[in-house]
């Protein structure tokens, strides 16, 4: 009888232990979920916190790069006003180049035209007696204008001829008259093979010439002598 009684009171000992352990274990069970569940809820809570901030860090960047994205394009314009300003001095200064350029050929044709028409030193000497003639004079500077022709000369007055335009070259050498701008208004034979005259004038200008000019071998014809009239007696 007693030791029966001991048994059952050993086995309530036993389960006393058991209800103790599981209730133990239970706590500790709850102490962990809550610990999960806080530090989950933290977790979140940072980062919910940091996200925000990040967000105005980033919105705080963009607004900084605008100022200086609007200074990169003043800087861009500044660079692009700059080009302009240095393309505009380079067209000044070939628009320059280019009128100094074309001075100089102008010149040039001038001093060309010049020469062509026969700018030299003239003498006036004695006329012919005719009362039509205002003045006469020469010139020891006259040259012959030079020939395509060779072999032995013939006088041609066949107009457009090599002989006919070398012969107005020289009339108007003679005269003193862009070739480009005489009126040739007759050209007969000067009484021989070798000579020949010419009734000229520039243009719409009144002033009329009679030029004598005569043949040189190998060389063309040259003026030899101009006399300035008084009207134009071939008009």
């Amino acid at each position: 009888m007693g030791s029966r009684f001991n048994q059952r009171d050993q086995k309530r000992k036993v389960n006393k232990i058991y209800n103790i352990a599981i209730t133990i274990v239970s706590i500790l069970i709850v102490i962990v979920a809550v610990s999960i569940f806080l530090s989950d809820d933290g977790t979140e809570t940072k980062k919910a916190t940091t996200e925000p901030k990040q967000v105005a860090e980033t919105e705080k960047g963009k607004v900084v790069d605008k100022p200086s994205g609007k200074e990169e394009e003043t800087d861009s314009e500044k660079e692009d006003a700059v080009g302009d300003s240095e393309a505009t001095e380079e067209d000044a200064e070939k628009e320059d180049s280019k009128a100094t350029e074309e001075d100089a050929e102008e010149k040039a044709e001038d001093d060309a035209d010049s020469e062509k028409a026969g700018d030299a030193e003239l003498v006036e000497v004695e006329g012919s007696g005719d009362g039509n003639v205002a003045s006469t004079y020469t010139s020891e500077s006259w040259k012959p204008v030079g020939t395509e022709q060779s072999g032995e000369h013939t006088t041609s007055f066949e107009k457009g001829s090599v002989d006919w335009n070398e012969m107005s070259k020289a009339i108007a050498s003679g005269a003193g008259i862009d070739e480009g701008s005489m009126k040739l208004w007759w050209l007969q034979n000067g009484g021989s093979p070798t000579t020949a005259i010419g009734t000229v004038s520039e243009g719409d200008n009144p002033k009329t010439f009679r030029v004598y000019i005569e043949w040189v071998d190998g060389s063309g014809w040259k003026p030899v002598k101009v006399e300035e009239l008084k009207t134009n007696d071939k008009r």
